[in-house]
């Protein structure tokens, strides 16, 4: 490598060449943007141990730091690509695509899109950002616009946060600002019975992210192996689950599913199941601490094909269905005629195969094989149940509930 080497530390490339920190923040480190955070860490994990924890590929990686460090403007957000094209009159005519990309598979979309921008007839201009900068991004750029003209062309995110909230996007929702304008007339064979397609046509969909149970063999003391989402909330597994409680997005899936299902009681019991929150790829190494192991962690499907062959760690997928947080697509009604060759890139089947091959987040294209048995069932909040609460408010709700729980 030109500017550093695998075994070079955080902490050696980012001094060396500090515009190089947006691109870890924006990537899966978002401590990275903290003089204080990056200190801490930065200098005892190389470049290689970083982004094996995170599931990044090195070579696609590189390529960003690197033209990080080669551009002329080092104050330049990298995933930024602002287009100089202009529209027949001379003035400036650019899309604006902004979302929140699933961690492991950001950068492959967004090298895949970079190649798309370049080789499109209309200038566009995209942030797309990791789901790890969550809803801190979020507010600082949706929270109090009462303009459409002011919001993104498209928005792409998983969740279900800022789709349903009346001060983030579903005040605009409500006033009919969205259209699914995909092809997609029927959806993968894999969701068959489901009804994930929105049937208002509002929100596209192009993949989901499922929940499942990751079980430590050596912890379980007697105790069966869990095998649906009622069985962690037995008496027996109190304090002795792990929650993704830090993935607003998944997490609050979890929540919502659990209240349409259990109630109230069943959000509570989740809640007195909780023995700690961990990131996913701390919790696929939760057999290695010495006190306080989870029995059950709740985590990506991704996160489970990391996890070491023949170790105590066992992944299992809920007979009640995994539990999935879709993947939205909103792109402006008013501007579909020049958005359209967007929202095709990304109902694409090639989209879908770096979500489903790549990232294990199953795609809904009706021509990709996702790799999962189909005996694996899927749990879905569903869009009668959307329409007809205040999910927003329902989410808070959720995690008072769930809060008072742990106490």
């Amino acid at each position: 490598m030109k500017y550093f080497g695998k075994n070079t530390t955080l902490q050696e490339i980012t001094e060396k060449y500090p515009e190089t920190i947006p691109v870890f923040a924006s990537n899966g480190f978002p401590q990275m943007k903290d003089d204080e955070q990056r200190a801490k860490f930065a200098g005892s994990i190389t470049l290689e141990t970083a982004l094996t924890l995170k599931q990044i590929d090195m070579d696609t990686f590189v390529k960003l730091i690197v033209e990080a460090i080669e551009h002329d403007d080092s104050s330049i957000d990298v995933t930024l690509a602002k287009s100089g094209k202009r529209n027949k009159d001379g003035e400036a005519d650019a899309l604006n695509v902004v979302g929140l990309l699933p961690c492991p598979v950001r950068i492959p979309l967004l090298e895949k899109f970079n190649e798309f921008v370049n080789n499109c007839d209309v200038p566009i201009n995209h942030e797309l950002k990791a789901a790890s900068m969550g809803l801190e991004w979020v507010e600082e750029n949706i929270k109090g616009l009462s303009d459409p003209e002011d919001l993104p062309d498209l928005f792409i995110s998983a969740g279900f946060d800022m789709f349903f909230d009346e001060e983030m996007i579903g005040k605009f929702k409500k006033q009919g600002v969205f259209a699914d304008t995909t092809s997609l007339d029927t959806f993968n064979s894999l969701f068959d019975g489901l009804n994930l397609k929105d049937p208002r046509g509002h929100y596209a969909l192009i993949g989901v992210v499922p929940a499942v149970f990751l079980i430590n063999k050596d912890e379980l003391n007697g105790r069966d192996v869990p095998r649906t989402w009622e069985d962690i909330m037995k008496p027996e597994f109190e304090k002795r689950v792990s929650l993704p409680v830090g993935d607003f997005d998944l997490f609050n899936g979890i929540l919502l599913n659990i209240y349409k299902k259990y109630g109230e009681e069943g959000v509570t019991k989740l809640g007195r199941s909780l023995l700690q929150s961990m990131h996913p790829s701390q919790m696929v190494k939760s057999n290695r601490l010495k006190t306080n192991k989870p029995i059950v962690t709740i985590m990506p499907y991704f996160f489970t094909k990391v996890v070491k062959e023949g170790g105590p760690m066992i992944a299992v997928w809920p007979e009640d269905g995994a539990i999935i947080s879709p993947i939205f697509m909103l792109a402006k009604k008013e501007k579909i005629e020049k958005l359209q060759q967007v929202v095709d890139f990304f109902a694409s089947v090639e989209v879908g195969k770096v979500l489903s091959h790549s990232g294990l987040f199953p795609s809904v294209h009706p021509d990709l094989d996702n790799r999962i048995p189909p005996e694996n069932k899927f749990m879905w909040l569903g869009w009668d149940y959307i329409y007809s609460n205040d999910i927003s408010g329902l989410i808070h709700k959720c995690e008072t509930l769930f809060n008072k729980a742990i106490g």
